[in-house]
């Protein structure tokens, strides 16, 4: 299907907008945004994040591993900021881009204390929403660790497709071979899935 929305520059897939919302907004993930990550993160923010997480648990090991992530090619990472506090609470980020296929990957991090709020399907809904409404995406995708059921759970609750598992598909730095399971949003799927998450936004707090 050819999409209605014409495809963005190339450039302007790898911007990083401030996307504001009523519970948090996105920016640009950098340094300053370490210290709340690592006050808030326990051993579970991290276990299964598929380029692991900080070597230690000091703000330092964490401005070093978002310099990591912002060295990365075809990434861009914004941090998850709540609208009333300012505290950063995550990080969500279009981790794979494709500009000339019109695709790219969304990946997330929240701390404990912002899941289960309506912090996951707002930033997620600026992020789709931004893909899909301004730069002209056909198709977003999640890669998510297998052994992760409460992550699998959320995709199935987004309305994302289930597409199957990449056996072994990518090594950790702890030299675990992961198996991927891969959900997908199509453009033409993405207003039930906008409508899905708006609805989720408005009931959480």
């Amino acid at each position: 299907m050819t999409p209605d929305v014409p495809a963005a520059p190339e450039t302007e897939w790898f911007q990083t907008p401030t996307l504001r919302g009523r519970h948090v907004f996105l920016e640009g993930l950098n340094e300053s945004h370490a210290a709340d990550l690592c006050a808030g993160a326990d051993d579970e923010t991290v276990r299964l994040l598929a380029r692991g997480g900080p070597t230690e648990s000091t703000p330092a090991a964490w401005a070093d591993y978002i310099g990591r992530l912002n060295a990365l090619p075809q990434r861009i990472n914004f941090a998850v900021r709540q609208v009333k506090s300012g505290v950063t609470v995550g990080r969500i980020s279009y981790s794979e881009i494709r500009w000339a296929d019109r695709w790219t990957e969304i990946g997330t991090m929240l701390l404990p204390a912002a899941q289960g709020t309506a912090v996951n399907p707002e930033a997620k809904l600026l992020l789709m929403a931004h893909a899909f409404e301004v730069l002209g995406a056909n198709r977003i995708h999640f890669k998510v660790d297998s052994r992760n059921a409460r992550s699998i759970r959320a995709m199935h609750k987004l309305g994302a497709v289930q597409e199957g598992t990449l056996r072994q598909y990518q090594v950790r730095p702890d030299r675990f071979a992961r198996d991927s399971v891969i959900f997908s949003v199509l453009q033409d799927e993405w207003p039930a899935v906008r409508a899905g998450l708006e609805a989720r936004v408005a009931s959480l707090i």
